[in-house]
């Protein structure tokens, strides 16, 4: 969003009056590094920033600094994160009537223009923004109770024992509470049986091991190997020099194990980039992935069909009534003015900015169903929501449910206490459209201006979510089983 042009174009371009407008705007966030500008890093608004300069509504003389447009957003989102109706506010050129489309043009097909509005000179689509509406998507296996035999599992089953809660947890987890003993009966134990039983003793050891858990177990063990054989080489012969790029740095340490066990629910974490292969050294794709599976010990063999049958029998799961009232009471709890220090990062239970209010938090109790899994969708609507904060409460409603949590557990979160509360994928988030009720009525009212309202794109933007929004949650849910 800093866009140069030689001096001398801009002082022959024609200078043309600015208005202060609203410009409704929707985008999938997939591939870019959240809304705000950040010039190190592919942003919606430095591509929406461009257009606005290629299509002419923004001068040559202007382009290198948004503020010069007073450039503001209305809600910010996230990395990855989507929005079907969004809106930023500042002075455009839009004496051409077909600017819409000019700037439609000059943008990728997942990030659309819905319309540009005349508002007052006075007008900030943030301060003037009563509330939003966010859409969170997540698949209902979601509901389903941890594997008795899983970390959290275990965990869940010592502390109902403990507090003498069994018949509540029994009651809550209704048909759910022998689902995965089915799924090991019927799909898991026909594979344990096809094995020798040297491979079947090892999988059944590993198979509800974290994979990062085993793999960085396998790291250490070679780390310690290598260290060790090192070490007498260094004792033989002192003089040795180190190989080029060789660190003594040791392999860090594993995280706890509370943290490993809700990591599924972060999405946050990125893997390194692949060095780039020089073309003498390319493997066609193909042929690479029928060699890794051959060179794959027939433990890990098993191991890799194991969880392909847990997948597969994770979307075979369809929520009943009662999960959905369950999931449905954790939202309630949300409902009202609340703390929520411990639903965002970096703020104390004393910062009066923690203190947010949520005016409704409701699950369609109709399912959507994709291929072969079947899909939830949670509407909240609020005044505000800090960093990570329908994430975490996502995160939060879902795991009281699978685990049976008392309801008491939300409260606690509200209070002094610090509680970490795990984020659901950023992969199901979307922002709906903001709401500006109080704007609108003093804009028709006394203003003689149009209402900010999105229901008009209606249409456009239920073709656009189906295409570049709910396509790539779908596709990249199932890709990568986030």
């Amino acid at each position: 969003m800093n866009i140069q042009f030689p001096e001398a174009e801009i002082a022959a371009e024609e200078r043309r009056p600015k208005r202060k407008v609203a410009v409704l705007i929707g985008y999938a966030g997939t591939g870019y590094h959240g809304l705000q500008i950040n010039h190190d890093l592919k942003t919606i608004e430095g591509d929406l920033f461009g257009a606005f300069v290629a299509a002419k509504a923004i001068s040559k003389a202007n382009a290198d600094d948004p503020k010069k447009s007073s450039f503001i957003r209305c809600a910010r989102t996230d990395k990855g994160v989507h929005a079907a109706g969004n809106m930023v506010s500042l002075k455009l050129i839009i004496e051409d009537p077909d600017i819409v489309q000019k700037i439609n043009e000059n943008l990728p097909p997942q990030i659309r223009i819905w319309g540009i509005q005349r508002t007052n000179n006075n007008f900030s689509c943030y301060a003037s923004c009563d509330s939003r509406w966010y859409e969170y998507l997540m698949p209902s296996y979601c509901l389903l109770p941890p594997h008795p035999e899983s970390f959290i599992g275990r965990k869940v089953s010592q502390s109902t024992k403990e507090k003498g809660l069994e018949e509540e947890y029994t009651k809550r987890m209704g048909d759910a509470k022998d689902y995965w003993d089915e799924v090991d009966k019927n799909y898991i134990q026909p594979i344990l049986d096809g094995l020798e039983l040297g491979v079947r003793d090892a999988v059944k050891q590993r198979i509800h091991v974290p994979e990062r858990e085993t793999e960085e177990a396998s790291a250490s063990k070679a780390n310690t190997t290598e260290s060790s054989n090192k070490k007498d080489k260094d004792t033989t012969n002192d003089a040795v020099a180190k190989e080029p790029g060789m660190s003594d740095d040791p392999i860090q340490e594993t995280k706890a194990v509370g943290e490993q066990a809700t990591a599924p629910m972060d999405a946050d974490s990125s893997k390194p980039a692949a060095e780039p292969i020089s073309t003498e050294e390319a493997v066609d794709p193909q042929t690479e992935q029928q060699q890794k599976i051959k060179e794959l010990s027939p433990v890990e063999k098993a191991l890799k069909e194991v969880k392909a049958a847990y997948i597969a029998a994770k979307r075979r799961y369809r929520v009943t009534p009662d999960r959905l009232e369950q999931l449905q009471e954790a939202l309630n709890r949300y409902v009202g003015t609340k703390n929520y220090h411990n639903y965002t990062i970096q703020k104390s239970h004393g910062d009066p900015s923690a203190k947010r209010t949520i005016k409704s938090f409701v699950v369609n109790p109709e399912p959507i169903q994709i291929n072969d899994t079947q899909w939830l969708s949670l509407k909240v609507h609020g005044q505000s929501f800090m960093m990570h904060q329908i994430r975490k409460m996502v995160g939060m409603a879902v795991l009281t449910v699978r685990c049976a949590t008392p309801w008491s557990r939300f409260e606690e979160s509200y209070s002094p206490a610090r509680i970490s509360i795990p984020k659901a994928p950023s992969l199901g988030l979307l922002l709906e459209h903001p709401v500006f009720e109080n704007y609108n009525k003093r804009a028709v009212e006394n203003l003689n201006l149009e209402a900010l309202d999105y229901s008009k794109y209606d249409k456009e933007i239920q073709a656009f979510k189906e295409e570049q929004i709910y396509r790539r949650i779908f596709e990249l849910e199932e890709k990568e089983n986030s």
